[in-house]
């Protein structure tokens, strides 16, 4: 029996043997359109005293060279035209290339599917997941407009999942209309000179009716498509709003006043605090919370700029007042006042989607109203995610959201504070705490902290942290909370071993889970999965309600959800004329330890898991001036680029001001400019920016 390699080694010797042979005995010279007129007496005179036989080879030839990729096809469907005339050739041809092109197809699945799926499988998964989501349109789009050679598609489609079955019957159908032209063209044959005398006005008519035809289409497929989703529904006649959203965080706030600044009727409904998450639970009371953590960390310190060092004393009620006012601060730059001012119309209240265009507002009251609108927006953000551990509830715990209210309440801080979890959240607070006074410890079920990163940033993080006093516990896993007389305990195990953890206060920090329920989605069965489904604009499985922010993912971050808002907002409001696409590989992000992790694009950990060969350029802050006067030499600038280019993949940065720093790639990353460039900007001597040039200097 003959492996598989042998097999496609076999199959794939044969195509290219006869590939060779068609150009060696240069047999496409017969497929040339002066030999074809030349010989067209003989063929006409063939095909008249054996019109099956001749049909036959004909269909036989054409096969051939679709299913070889060779030269020669439009050739052959002119010549079809020819002998044949318009109906009978078009049958013959429209079949032959549907055939050809499948065995195409299967040859290039056969011999390249595995290995390019594991080359690129990444890339692959995201184009399958789209295929298998629209591949018939897709396919059915790219045969239309002739422009796309043939073969290339037939190769390329080889590559994806979709099925044969369905490749070959839209194949089919998808080129019966170029075929039409080109046999109609054959009809004429006789009387072209030149290939391009086939491209006569009416020719060029038709082409220009073939180009338009896809986007009727996709007009028609998309009536369709909405007719089976609406079914059930009955849309209004007219509609109170051009747009509603729920939720106003950063993903509902900047969706409303996107909206606003283009004179569209949009509703804002939140149900608690405006700002959301980051402004009330998240990004400034944390970052606050830093810089006084920082500012402590300092003083202790300060024998490292000559400077008598001491230990700081806090006061931990104006601590978090001051955290408190930070709050406050900003608050009116997310106030209802502030967006009723720019004409959006705000509702205190609680949304639930009724139908694809009715929201059902809630208020204080208990009293109801009902909206309706041509585009809903889902910006409900997140919440903590409290494991199940058990005797949790005998405990005092706080999550992320909580612990300002609660921490605010306190004469002290928690003399022993635990917490559970090692990504951004927990390390950021653990960091903070420990350089407040407080006695932490850090817990971590994996294998190491800030799992996104890569292992020597995670090294480098988890160093810090201890030199700060913070107790890393990596590979234990909580296994319950106890409390008795003496006081409260979290039990960890680490293989066999169990661990009892003494605290006074315990926080939870494993995650954040997008908000769902009550918002009517069950019921209307828009599709999650954790997340609200949606695709690259933004659009559910319902396409007039659109999803942003942390209840969608991939990433839970403010300037994300910021980001989204924009093409939700747009396409929305104007879709029906022009859709964006997100494209989520040019947002940056930040984790606010000290020192500080940024990153943008791949890492290696990730350029690994896809199979992408990547270049790594590092340079340390230990040789940067200004970071060498400042006394904050840890760190690097991480930089991948494809080899022998100086384009960039992906950068990280782990250093004081990462955050800002990383502004710069963003920037080249996004408008393509590559490493050449930025290492001939000049820049500010002795700044922390100089780093990004003397990486680039180093690639």
């Amino acid at each position: 029996m003959l492996s598989s390699f042998s097999k496609k080694s076999i199959i794939g010797l044969i195509a290219i043997i006869l590939i060779v042979v068609f150009f060696v005995f240069d047999l496409h010279q017969f497929l040339t359109l002066e030999k074809v007129q030349g010989g067209l007496a003989q063929f006409e005179t063939l095909r008249d005293k054996q019109p099956f036989v001749v049909g036959l080879v004909f269909f036989v030839i054409y096969i051939a060279i679709t299913g070889l990729s060779l030269p020669g096809a439009v050739i052959l469907t002119l010549l079809a035209g020819a002998l044949f005339g318009l109906w009978l050739g078009l049958f013959i041809v429209s079949f032959a290339s549907s055939i050809g092109a499948t065995i195409a197809f299967l040859v290039s699945r056969y011999l390249f599917q595995s290995a390019i799926e594991h080359r690129f499988k990444t890339k692959l998964d995201a184009v399958n997941q789209g295929v298998e989501r629209d591949g018939s349109l897709y396919l059915f789009t790219l045969r239309l407009v002739p422009i796309f050679p043939f073969f290339v598609i037939n190769l390329v489609m080889g590559l994806t999942r979709i099925k044969t079955v369905t490749f070959y019957w839209v194949s089919q159908l998808g080129m019966l209309a170029g075929t039409f032209v080109y046999v109609n063209a054959g009809t004429q044959l006789a009387q072209h000179e030149q290939l391009n005398d086939v491209m006569s006005p009416s020719i060029i008519g038709s082409f220009v009716l073939l180009g338009i035809f896809p986007f009727f289409a996709r007009m028609i497929s998309d009536k369709l498509q909405a007719r089976k989703v609406y079914a059930k529904w009955q849309a209004p006649s007219q509609f109170d709003r051009n747009i509603i959203v729920l939720g106003a965080g950063s993903g509902g706030l900047v969706t409303a006043y996107i909206a606003a600044a283009v004179k569209a009727k949009v509703t804002l409904v939140e149900s608690q605090r405006m700002g959301g998450d980051c402004l009330n639970f998240g990004c400034i009371p944390s970052k606050t919370l830093i810089k006084s953590a920082s500012v402590a960390h300092q003083i202790n310190n300060a024998d490292q700029y000559g400077i008598i060092a001491q230990a700081p004393t806090i006061d931990f009620p104006a601590l978090m007042q001051r955290i408190h006012s930070k709050i406050k601060a900003i608050e009116p730059h997310d106030s209802a006042a502030r967006y009723t001012k720019l004409g959006v119309d705000v509702q205190v209240g609680y949304g639930r989607i009724i139908d694809p265009w009715t929201v059902e507002i809630t208020n204080a009251d208990g009293q109801n109203q009902r909206l309706t609108a041509r585009t809903i927006v889902l910006a409900t953000g997140a919440q903590p995610v409290v494991p199940n551990i058990p005797g949790l509830d005998l405990i005092d715990y706080v999550t992320s959201d909580t612990l300002w209210s609660k921490f605010a309440e306190l004469e002290q801080a928690p003399k022993r504070l635990v917490i559970l979890g090692g990504g951004p959240i927990g390390c950021e607070l653990a960091q903070s705490f420990a350089r407040l006074g407080v006695e932490v410890t850090l817990v971590q079920r994996d294998t190491r902290l800030l799992l996104k990163e890569d292992q020597d940033v995670a090294d480098l993080i988890a160093m810090t942290l201890k030199q700060d006093g913070v107790r890393v516990l990596l590979k234990h896993e909580a296994i319950r909370c106890e409390r008795d007389a003496k006081g409260q305990y979290l039990v960890v195990a680490s293989g066999d071993q169990e661990l009892e953890i003494p605290f006074d206060q315990l926080l939870l920090a494993v995650g954040r889970a997008a908000r769902l329920e009550g918002y009517g989605l069950e019921d209307l069965g828009i599709s999650v999965n954790g997340v609200v489904e949606t695709n690259e604009y933004l659009q559910t499985s319902i396409p007039n309600i659109y999803a942003v922010g942390d209840v969608t993912g991939p990433l839970q971050l403010t300037h994300a959800a910021s980001y989204q808002s924009w093409f939700a907002a747009v396409n929305g409001l104007f879709g029906q004329f022009k859709r964006f696409k997100t494209d989520y590989r040019r947002i940056p992000w930040t984790t606010f330890v000290d020192p500080e992790v940024a990153r943008l694009g791949l890492n290696e950990q990730e350029a690994r898991k896809q199979n992408i060969e990547v270049v790594v350029t590092r340079y340390s802050f230990s040789e940067l001036d200004r970071a060498i006067t400042e006394g904050a030499t840890a760190g690097f600038v991480k930089v991948l680029t494809p080899p022998k280019s100086d384009r960039l993949l992906g950068v990280t940065i782990v250093g004081k001001h990462g955050g800002e720093l990383i502004a710069e790639f963003t920037l080249a990353y996004t408008h393509g400019i590559g490493l050449n460039k930025v290492l001939g900007t000049v820049h500010c001597y002795p700044t922390w920016a100089e780093a990004n040039k003397y990486v680039a200097g180093e690639w």
